[in-house]
């Protein structure tokens, strides 16, 4: 009886051990969740939790000086996705029975020919330059342009004695520039060897500076003037982003809506709790982005009554669809300034 015992003991012990094996072996999934929702118009601690301005370790995300900021009663809230990369078969397969979560192949996240040191990097890149990106689409929106200007001029090139580091280009042949890339088409509209005449304020000066365009090379005739450009947009205060450990460029909609809360009287929120999510670059447009369905649950629980959705996304989105949360269609942030508004007059702007 005693020998029985211990046969029926081990066989338990031994069964036990194979599940604890099978749960911890490393499976190549990743096993995608909500992640934490940010509030763009409050203040978090130094683990990304909101916390009241002026306690130890607290700052606001949006950060203005020098100009008066308006509060809000409701809240613009970011939305996240959290990747757990280490994984084992009993995570996956909890992920693949799941409605909240997503199982996707390691590689879909990190690739073979990346480590994941190098993935995250970019990914807090790709978040720096959401933030830059969200900062000029709102204030371009609240008046304040962008100017292109020059940043270095090549020695020997087209530009060289003519241009200068700093100058800030007005026009081309009397066309005005508003951005880097309308610069670049307005240099190769002409033919290599075309002078163009170049309005510029130089040290608060204008000036009319004449440079003829060289092709890039023998065999490319591409028109060139061999400068680095770069871009200012002018305003009287200071502006900065602070949130640490979100990567990635999804952020950059929701970020340009706070901006323009905190810089208008109007509550653009109408005190509910908006969440969304979207890239956007600055002109303004939205782009789409991954992680829809977890970040639709990360929203719902957050109690957000609209859900900001980028219109490449919206298949996506109301595939996979929560009751109580409405998919608001955005294209731009004029979309999305006009559709919080027809929130708050009461309406219902237009859905996935």
């Amino acid at each position: 009886m005693k020998r029985r015992g211990v046969t029926v003991l081990a066989g338990f012990v031994l069964a036990v051990l194979l599940v604890a094996g099978i749960s911890l072996a490393r499976v190549p999934y990743v096993v995608m969740s909500a992640g934490p929702t940010v509030n763009t118009l409050t203040a978090v601690d130094g683990r990304g939790d909101e916390c009241v301005v002026g306690a130890k370790g607290c700052q606001e995300v949006i950060q203005i000086a020098k100009t008066p900021t308006s509060n809000s009663d409701g809240e613009l809230r970011l939305v996240t996705v959290n990747v757990q990369s280490t994984t084992g078969l009993l995570d996956v397969i909890k992920g693949w029975f799941s409605d909240e979560q997503a199982v996707v192949p390691y590689e879909f996240i990190y690739p073979p020919d990346r480590t994941k040191d190098q993935v995250e990097q970019q990914n807090q890149e790709d978040f720096k330059e959401s933030q830059t990106s969200a900062e000029t689409a709102a204030l371009r929106k609240l008046g304040y342009p962008v100017r292109v200007s020059v940043g270095e001029v090549t020695a020997g090139g087209a530009a060289d004695g003519k241009l200068k580091k700093d100058d800030v280009i007005e026009s081309v042949d009397g066309t005005k520039v508003e951005s880097p890339t309308q610069l670049v088409e307005l240099i190769k509209a002409k033919p290599a060897g075309t002078p163009l005449k170049f309005e510029v304020t130089r040290d608060g000066k204008p000036e009319t500076v004449e440079v003829t365009t060289k092709p890039a090379s023998d065999t490319d005739k591409t028109p060139r003037i061999n400068i680095e450009v770069a871009t200012v947009q002018p305003h009287p205060f200071d502006l900065s982003i602070k949130l640490d450990d979100i990567g990635g460029p999804s952020a950059g909609l929701m970020f340009a809506l706070g901006i323009m809360d905190k810089l208008t009287p109007e509550d653009l929120t109408g005190g509910k709790i908006i969440a969304g999510t979207g890239t956007i670059d600055d002109e303004g447009n939205v782009g789409p982005i991954g992680g829809i369905p977890q970040k639709l649950y990360g929203a719902k629980a957050a109690d957000a009554v609209a859900f900001l959705t980028p219109a490449d996304n919206c298949a996506e989105a109301k595939a996979n669809a929560l009751p109580g949360l409405p998919l608001i269609k955005v294209a731009t942030l004029d979309d999305a300034l006009t559709a919080l508004a027809t929130l708050r007059a009461g309406g219902q702007p237009p859905t996935c």
